[in-house]
């Protein structure tokens, strides 16, 4: 069965030089991947692929320590995406049957961003682009954002809207007071990521983005960033003041919202995600290297759900959403 990927890290030059750089940076965190697999992108990334069983990565940038691209001044951010899509290119054309990618973007210059999206796709063979997080405060609700929004829909590719570190004030307002270390799992992975993640959909549905941009899809990593679990309660409780839209909040999720399993590998989640969602909207993804190969394509070898189900989410759906 070929097996597709979609969020998977790499960390190199230039990127990796931008963020050593940066006014209080700190090594990443985490440590389940060591930099070494982050910027590792030839015979070692490939053999862990081979040993796991997956055929295709698409990459893209893994942004860590709170450093994003939206902390430099516009035309220094706007120059740096685009040598870090001129090295992701580059990556992929040596590995083109193996790898593909995302594009990474500036987001505070929205309209030099919709031009760096146009080039990257049509020009570098992106597949998309990932966001990390809100931008200098702002989700992508906010009217600024629009230039980039209407690229994506107009050349037919999808927005990955990862997680990131919380704001300084949100993350002493949750989270101060717990000891470091258990304080940074709980704003990151173990919970608030997630949490901020759905919450920036149900933004962008309530916002009326997918009613501006109807063609637009927005990919979402770890099983739905609790959506799948709380979507009926939200709909239920939106519903009432949400008579500006044009159809129920619910039903964005099944048209403009796409799921991927990353880091995610546990059964009742996906049971969960497939009956909300279901098997069109979810993607296989394991979250490499913060998470192993070998478990994320164990967990999909052996998941209850029928082969035509695991056939959509391990390849077909990628093959559609991302034309690989």
């Amino acid at each position: 069965m070929r097996t597709i990927a979609v969020e998977e890290h790499i960390l190199i030059e230039p990127l990796r030089a931008a963020m050593r750089s940066a006014p209080g940076y700190q090594p990443p965190p985490y440590s389940a991947a060591s930099s070494d697999d982050l910027a590792d992108v030839g015979a070692g990334r490939l053999a862990d692929l081979d040993a796991a069983g997956i055929d295709v990565q698409v990459l893209s940038w893994a942004v860590t320590s709170g450093f994003t691209l939206e902390q430099l001044e516009a035309a220094r951010g706007t120059a740096l995406a685009r040598d870090c899509n001129d090295a992701m290119a580059e990556i992929v054309r040596a590995h083109p049957d193996r790898f593909a990618g995302f594009a990474l973007l500036a987001w505070q210059n929205p309209e030099a961003a919709a031009a760096e999206l146009e080039r990257a796709v049509t020009r570098l063979g992106m597949k998309g682009v990932m966001v990390n997080g809100i931008t200098n405060g702002h989700f992508l609700d906010h009217p600024g954002f629009q230039p980039v929004l209407a690229a994506a829909e107009a050349l037919d590719v999808p927005i990955y809207l990862h997680p990131a570190l919380p704001p300084p004030e949100v993350y002493q307002a949750y989270f101060g007071g717990l000891p470091a270390p258990i304080a940074g799992a709980l704003s990151r992975g173990a919970w608030g990521w997630h949490c901020e993640t759905g919450l920036h959909c149900l933004r962008m549905v309530m916002a009326g983005v997918f009613d501006r941009f109807p063609k637009l899809q927005v990919i979402i990593g770890h099983m739905g960033e609790n959506l799948p679990f709380s979507l009926a309660r939200a709909d239920e409780r939106l519903m009432p003041v949400a008579t500006h839209l044009e159809r129920r909040v619910a039903e964005y999720f099944q048209t403009n919202v796409v799921l991927t399993t990353s880091g995610y590998f546990t059964t009742p989640p996906l049971l969960c995600a497939m009956l909300v969602f279901g098997a069109d909207r979810i993607m296989f993804a394991v979250d490499y290297p913060y998470s192993p190969n070998a478990l994320g394509r164990a967990f999909l070898d052996s998941a209850s759900i029928s082969d035509a189900d695991r056939e959509k989410i391990a390849h077909r759906n990628a093959e559609r959403i991302l034309k690989i």
